[in-house]
Order: structure tokens, then C-alpha cells, then sequence
């Protein structure tokens, strides 16, 4: 599979643009937009000079995490065939793509029923916490009315688990096609404690919580999260209220 680096979708291999956002998928001829190998001199086609690939940037930046899963999918793929659950999930990733951008955010990737979202990179904000917080709300409020519509196309209704973690990740603002925009502990983190919730759940890491404010929360202590030496304290988030400009 391709992965895009634009939208982060799954492409079959050897697809030249992404299915979902049209973008080209590798390197491309900046002259007749044929695809050229990574190390071409020359285009195949028109014959145009290439310029050297350049090798991604990475750099260490402070980013929040937002992962929300689908619960029960197992069973829904095993009630739906295959182009139907197609359809339920392009309809649920499309929404939740609307809903992380309107707060600033980026999405890394979807893995299968999984969104993977950053808010920090490559655009950094002043209060990436609070729209990760803000973004998740609001995919569990839009899910109310993508179930809405799914239920009447479909008969079925979805749940989402979410994890929000706060913390330095290596970044590539600009990564090539099939690689990770973030790596690091606080991507995983944000995966487990996306496990640790119950559906319908946001579960936030301390750190997230006290970079932001104006957001209610219900203490959960200590988790033990898989692969972690220590625990992580976290909570759930429950609300928020009026916009506070953070400082």
C-alpha cells in the first residue's frame, strides 16, 4: 500500500495519485507531472531536468496527539459487506477530517478505523492543546449526526474511543509519501490511552490538561499503559466552555 502524504489514505501500490485528495503519490515531474523514480536526473517523459530529491527535515517539536478508534468495528465489518463498510467509514473519516481542521489540526493517517491527528505540526499554535481538546468534542458531538445519517443508509451506529496526549515528537512538516509526519513516546502514549477509554470516552494525559484552560475534566489517577515504565496520570475529559485566549 501507498500511503499519501497529503491526506495520510491508503493507496494500492502502484498508484500514481490518491484516491481520496487527488494528490499525487511520489515524486512527479514538476514540468508534465509524469512519476519519476526518487533518484531520476531526468524525466522519462519530457525529458525535463530534475532537481535533486530532497532528503525530509525532521525536527523536534513540542505537538498534542489526538487518536480516536472506532469501537466494535470487527462486528460491523462481519454485518456489512465490504463496499458498504467502505462507505460507513469514508462517510465517518471524512467528517472527523472536517471537524480536526476547522481546529487547526493536521491528519497524520487513518489506519484502519483509527484517525491519527497533530496539532502543532507543521503550523504550530500558541493553544495546540486546546484545539486538539476543542477538535475532539467536537468529532464526538459531529458523530451524533453521522449516525444520524448512517442509520438511515445503513442501519448501523458508530462509537469512538479518544486519547489526547501533549509532548515532544520528531517532526517532518513536509515527510515523502509512505512516511510518518510525528514519531516518538507521546504518539504511542496518545494510542494507549485511546485504549484505556470507555466508548464515547476523551481521555486526556496531565500534561495536556494543564495547558489548557476553560476545559471541565473528571479525575482518573494513574494508568499503566502498555509499553510505559511508569504510570500516566490522566482524566476524562467531560466539556468545555467559553473560548479563554491562552497565554
Amino acid at each position: 500500500m501507498r500511503t499519501c502524504a497529503t491526506c495520510g489514505a491508503e493507496n494500492p501500490e502502484g498508484a500514481g495519485f490518491c484516491s481520496n485528495c487527488g494528490s499525487p503519490l511520489g515524486r512527479t515531474c514538476p514540468n508534465c507531472g509524469e512519476a519519476v523514480a526518487e533518484e531520476a536526473r531526468f524525466c522519462s517523459n519530457c525529458g525535463n531536468v530534475l532537481e535533486p530529491a530532497e532528503a525530509p527535515v525532521e525536527e523536534r517539536k513540542l505537538v498534542t496527539i489526538v487518536f480516536a478508534d472506532v469501537t466494535g468495528s470487527t462486528t460491523l465489518g462481519e454485518r456489512l459487506d465490504p463496499e458498504r463498510l467502505s462507505e460507513v467509514l469514508n462517510t465517518y473519516f471524512a467528517a472527523m477530517r472536517e471537524e480536526i481542521e476547522a481546529e487547526g489540526g493536521t491528519v497524520e493517517k487513518f489506519i484502519g478505523d483509527a484517525v491519527m491527528a497533530a496539532f502543532g505540526v507543521p503550523v504550530a499554535h500558541e493553544d495546540d492543546a486546546a484545539r486538539a481538546l476543542r477538535a475532539a468534542l467536537r468529532m464526538r458531538r459531529r458523530l451524533e449526526l453521522v449516525n444520524e445519517e448512517l442509520a438511515a443508509a445503513h442501519d448501523v451506529r458508530l462509537q469512538i474511543r479518544t486519547g489526547v496526549n501533549t509532548g515532544e515528537v520528531l517532526a517532518t512538516p513536509k515527510p515523502k509519501a509512505g512516511d510518518a509526519m510525528v514519531t516518538g513516546d507521546a504518539v504511542n502514549a496518545a494510542a494507549r490511552l485511546e485504549t484505556s477509554a470507555e466508548p464515547g470516552e476523551i481521555v486526556v494525559s496531565e500534561r495536556t490538561a494543564r495547558a489548557v484552560r476553560g476545559f471541565r475534566f473528571e479525575e482518573i489517577g494513574a494508568l499503566e499503559l502498555k509499553g510505559k515504565s511508569e504510570p500516566v496520570n490522566a482524566l476524562r475529559l467531560t466539556g468545555d466552555g467559553p473560548r479563554v485566549q491562552e497565554r
